[in-house]
This record gives C-alpha cells, structure tokens and sequence, in this order.
C-alpha cells in the first residue's frame, strides 16, 4: 500500500521546508485529536512568495497552481508535527482565502488546486468540506492564503 509520500514522490513533488512563522503565532496546535494548521501562503522553495490580484495580475490557472503550492506548505507543516502523514485520519476543513478584484467569480476552481492535492496526496482522508471565498487584500499581497482543520491518529 502506498504512502503519502510515496504518492507526493509519484506526483514529482517534495515536502518543502516548514515556514517560520511571520508574526506572533504558531504554525499548528493539536487539541483533543485534530490538528490545526495556522494560514499558509503560496511560498516557494527560494523563500519568495507568489503575489498578485487574481483576476487580474494573476489569472486562475496560476492561482490553481499557487493553492497547490499551499496546500505542499500545509503538508509540510503537518509532517512537521504529527512525524508521519499517514497519521491524518480525515482532512476535514479547508478555509480558501483568495486575493481577488471584485468581479471575480472562481474562487472554487483556485483553491481546487490545494484540494486537488489532498486527495491526491492523502486518498479518501484527503476529501474535506471547504469554504473558499475572495478577500480584497491578504498579507502582503499573497495571491492565496489556505489554513486547514485535520483529525489525526495518536
């Protein structure tokens, strides 16, 4: 049976390292068997981040692609503190923020890219119930910003 990271590995991509956090706050809390994943931003490897408003500076393929990187950053987080992504039972809540121009109207189709990548990465666990919606203005000017909600083993 294959792992998360066997999956991760199948679909070319690898566990970044965790972000620090920017301001006075911590990247995850586990209470009572469900671990919380602070907000997360479409940061790449060189430690640059993606920014833009989508709809306009940014279209939504790239914004897609920016809510996968995301959802790779969240992972990241939470292999950092369960060990082993195999210990997520179930991801069970996804909140999509999107930097977007008012007249925007695919918020969904961006943040399928961080969903997409859940179930590709974790199978059925990886399927959640979500809220994905546009903002005028995020941090920085980060295109996307995802936090996530997940049960987990141990």
């Amino acid at each position: 049976m294959s792992t998360p990271y066997d999956r991760l590995r199948e679909l070319g991509l690898e566990l970044p390292k965790p972000p620090t956090p920017a301001a006075n706050y911590v990247p995850f809390v586990i209470a009572n068997g469900f671990l919380y994943l602070s907000g997360q931003g479409p940061r790449r490897s060189d430690g640059s981040m993606s920014t833009g408003k989508v709809g306009a500076e940014v279209d939504a393929a790239q914004a897609y692609q920016d809510a996968q990187l995301v959802g790779l950053n969240l992972l990241a987080v939470a292999h950092m503190a369960l060990g082993d992504l195999s210990r997520i039972r179930r991801m069970v809540k996804v909140l999509g923020m999107v930097n977007a121009v008012p007249d925007f109207r695919e918020h969904p189709k961006v943040i399928n890219g961080c969903s997409d990548l859940f179930v590709n990465v974790l199978g059925d666990a990886g399927r959640h119930a979500r809220s994905a919606v546009g903002f005028g203005s995020l941090p920085n000017n980060i295109t996307v910003e995802i936090e996530a909600i997940a049960l987990v083993d141990g």
